[in-house]
């Protein structure tokens, strides 16, 4: 190639579009470089006219002395990250700050989102930069002990990554990543744990503690599993996570799982239970989050997720539960979610299925034997009844999170 092909060639692979690529890499097997140095120095004119500043600014820089300063760029904001975390800056350390200072807290949990973010970007920039340049560390300038102290905190880093993301249900399995990344990971950094943690590969802590119960805990990366606080922490924050994502499908249900996971933790903290019997009941509990059928204790005419939903949703009426699935399915049409005279028919359908089921369990329940209306609070107690609309309203966003409808 030569003069304008040439130039393209080299500006197209020096484009950078992502953070996934730091700058392009360009092999001159015939030394076609040094002729075109000159014109580099001034792309305004000559053979550079109409190209981009920024695709040629910098284009033959000396690339060992870029990716050390690049290196650094990462290593010091990834440190200035985990400064602030408690020592000894341990797994559970980590977790704390990363995850929630309260195990199973959601407000700390969403808090948290942002820094948990910024460390998993701020990782695998470092990992990356690292990568670049591990073959030729002594080329751009690091000792030996230099090399050494840099690997050990890639290492540390990127395993503080991958236990920050099992702890918060963030958990991204290496399956995901491109087979070069993974190839760089296993090249360059230890990968000892990766015996451990590929047992997540497939499924997430919480499957597997549905799977293997107990023997779940056996799989966690070393820093979790040495360290029971932090292992029980870990899975709280999984169950918490899962209990926020279903919620919407079944409030009612999720609500009841909430404050049975809340129950547990407080018992763990005032150790009134022992580490096997914590394990015991928070495995039993799991598994009723992940699977309402499993803990539900349901009707067998309840033979669905959408009514179990509209069961528990529906004070655990049986009868309307069954009236409000068969009018959604006989009232849903195609596509009926993105379109609003379909959605009213769907919701006019709830409202005469409601009305019908009140009127026969007693519409005239508030009204005393002289036909005059009774005071609510003598019929109901202290709660008074929902709403028609109000309750026709929230049966209607239940059904629209439903899968099955």
């Amino acid at each position: 190639m030569r003069d304008h092909g040439l130039f393209q060639a080299i500006c197209r692979v020096n484009r950078l579009d992502g953070d996934d690529k730091e700058y392009g890499y360009i092999i001159d097997y015939k030394d076609l470089f040094k002729s075109l140095e000159g014109a580099v120095h001034d792309y305004t004119s000559g053979a550079l006219d109409g190209y981009e500043k920024e695709d040629v600014a910098g284009l033959l820089k000396d690339r060992l002395g870029k990716a050390r300063e690049r290196l650094e760029e990462t290593r010091e904001s990834v440190k200035a990250l985990c400064e602030p975390v408690d020592l000894p800056k341990d797994s559970a350390a980590y977790m704390r700050y990363f995850c929630a200072k309260n195990s199973g807290d959601a407000e700390q949990l969403k808090a948290n989102e942002p820094k948990r973010l910024a460390l998993y970007k701020h990782v695998a920039a470092f990992v990356r930069a690292y990568a670049n340049l591990a073959g030729e560390s002594t080329e751009a300038g690091y000792t030996t002990f230099g090399i050494a102290k840099m690997k050990a905190e890639v290492d540390h880093f990127e395993k503080v990554r991958n236990e920050v993301k099992l702890a918060s249900g963030d958990y991204i399995d290496l399956k995901m990543y491109e087979p070069a990344m993974r190839h760089l990971i296993d090249t360059y950094i230890h990968a000892e744990e990766s015996k451990k943690v590929s047992a997540f590969d497939d499924v997430s802590l919480v499957q597997l503690i549905v799977e293997r119960g107990a023997a779940a805990v056996d799989a966690l990366p070393d820093g979790i599993r040495k360290n029971r606080e932090a292992a029980a922490e870990a899975i709280e924050n999984n169950v918490r996570k899962l209990i926020i994502d279903e919620h919407p499908i079944n409030p009612k249900y999720y609500e009841r799982m909430s404050k049975l996971l809340d129950a547990l933790i407080e018992q763990r903290r005032k150790e009134a239970l022992d580490y096997q019997e914590y394990l015991r009941r928070i495995v039993e509990l799991t598994k009723k989050v992940a699977n309402p059928e499993v803990g539900g204790g349901y009707p067998i005419a309840m033979n669905t997720p959408g009514r179990r939903a509209l069961y528990d949703n529906l004070d655990k009426d049986e009868g309307l539960a069954l009236a409000v699935d068969s009018a959604v399915r006989g009232s849903r049409q195609y596509d009926w979610r993105s379109n609003p005279f379909k959605i009213k028919m769907v919701k006019n359908a709830i409202r005469v299925a409601l009305e019908s089921a009140g009127a026969q369990v007693g519409g005239n329940a508030d009204l005393t034997e002289a036909g005059v209306a009774r005071d609510p609070t003598s019929v109901y107690g202290t709660n008074p009844p929902e709403p028609l609309e109000d309750r026709v309203q929230r049966i209607l966003v239940l059904v629209r999170n439903q899968d099955e409808y």
